[in-house]
């Protein structure tokens, strides 16, 4: 059955990344036709926003996507690139990610990090007779996607009823000495429903792929309520419904210190929205970098899939692309298992893992190269040797 999937390339190396996911798409057999969707920071300079109703309108219809790169400016930088005719008329920048994941409730983030042998860019250690040890990362991030300090409840100079609501709370007393206008405030909030949702899918996920143990990875010594009710629910959801598997706790400050000395024994890891991009971002480190990082965002009906890289706006410049495809096709894959096509989408990681394990074809950050244009005279591949690469890789699978 051919589906319909919106294509959102967004800003930057979207618009690169984006034409060789599908390419890879068309070489497994996946047929589709593919519906462009505005988004990102050109709509919001000549329209005043970034995420158009109409892009809207598609993923309603459609349900699934992907994404490539957007850019996100702080809102005085946005302000100042906004057409000139728009100004003073109320415009604010919102990432325009963000607001699809509001929107369309797409509250679970999941977001793989595994090694790939043969990569130079994988995590390496000294083992105890000072020889070099290489540990195969396999870590499955679940972020709560919608909620804690990503809900975008803040406030410079809070409203009066806001700041009375606040000095209720013995623990605001210090801040009441301060100037109402020198207070910036953001809130972090929790639901019972929301935290219940991306407990259950990471414990569903870990019992489907045979991973022994869940991870939550909060800080529930010091943000007692929210890291609390996670920690919590997740040892309740751990005992009741899925005995066999662990149920393990910890601060995500010691969490970044100890995935780079062990992070072989984590698997399934659960977190807040920003603990979770945090630690995500860190274990993507450990296995190739952003060039590798695939994610998808997943709701009740929509669900958009996306590498977790920028959009590097001067590397779209370039004559001739050097961007690494890898996390695009790897999200790529990611959407494939969301809709059943799971022979495909294993071929296709399949497919990278043999082009990197030979090393024959490497971008410039598997060189570890800066990039430039001249990595090519270095021996770098291009994106589209790469995107060549894996396909033929494809035939042989």
């Amino acid at each position: 059955m051919s589906r319909t999937i919106v294509a959102m390339p967004g800003d930057g190396i979207g618009k690169i990344v984006i034409p060789e996911a599908i390419k890879l798409l068309e070489a497994v057999g996946f047929e589709a036709d593919y519906v462009h969707a505005d988004i990102g920071w050109e709509f919001w300079c000549k329209e005043g926003n970034p995420l158009p109703d109409r892009t809207l309108q598609l993923l309603e219809k459609y349900k699934i996507a992907l994404f490539g790169a957007i850019t996100s400016k702080p809102k005085d930088k946005a302000a100042l690139e906004i057409d000139p005719r728009l100004k003073d008329n109320g415009f604010v920048y919102y990432s325009p990610i963000v607001g699809l994941r509001q929107h369309f409730n797409l509250d679970i983030s999941i977001r793989p990090c595994r090694s790939f042998k043969g990569n130079p860019l994988n995590f390496i250690r000294r083992g105890k007779q000072n020889d070099v040890e290489e540990p195969m990362v396999d870590a499955v991030i679940f972020r709560q996607n919608t909620e804690g300090l990503y809900s975008g409840v803040e406030w410079t100079d809070p409203p009066d009823q806001v700041y009375e609501a606040l000095k209720t709370h013995k623990k605001f007393t210090p801040y009441t000495r301060v100037p109402k206008q020198d207070l910036a405030i953001s809130v972090r909030i929790f639901t019972r429903q929301a935290v219940e949702r991306i407990l259950q899918a990471a414990f569903n996920y870990a019992k489907k792929h045979g991973y022994k143990s869940v991870t939550i990875c909060e800080k529930p010594n010091v943000i007692r309520e929210t890291s609390g009710m996670m920690n919590t629910m997740a040892q309740q959801i751990g005992r009741e419904k899925f005995p066999d598997i662990a149920v393990k706790s910890t601060n995500i400050d010691a969490q970044m210190m100890w995935l780079t000395k062990n992070p072989e024994i984590y698997e399934v890891i659960v977190a807040g929205n920003m603990f979770g991009d945090i630690v995500s971002d860190g274990f993507a480190g450990l296995v190739g970098g952003l060039g590798f990082a695939c994610s998808a965002n997943i709701g009740e009906e929509v669900a958009i899939f996306e590498p977790t890289h920028g959009s590097a706006p001067k590397y779209a410049e370039y004559p001739v692309s050097i961007v690494n495809p890898c996390a695009m096709f790897l999200s790529s894959a990611m959407m494939l298992d969301h809709i059943g096509e799971n022979e495909k989408a294993e071929k296709i990681r399949q497919a990278v893992a043999k082009v990197v394990g030979e090393g024959k074809i490497r971008t410039y950050d598997m060189m570890k190269l800066s990039g430039s244009p001249q990595v090519i005279q270095q021996g770098a591949a291009t994106t589209s040797e790469m995107t060549d690469a894996v396909i033929n890789a494809t035939k042989e699978i």
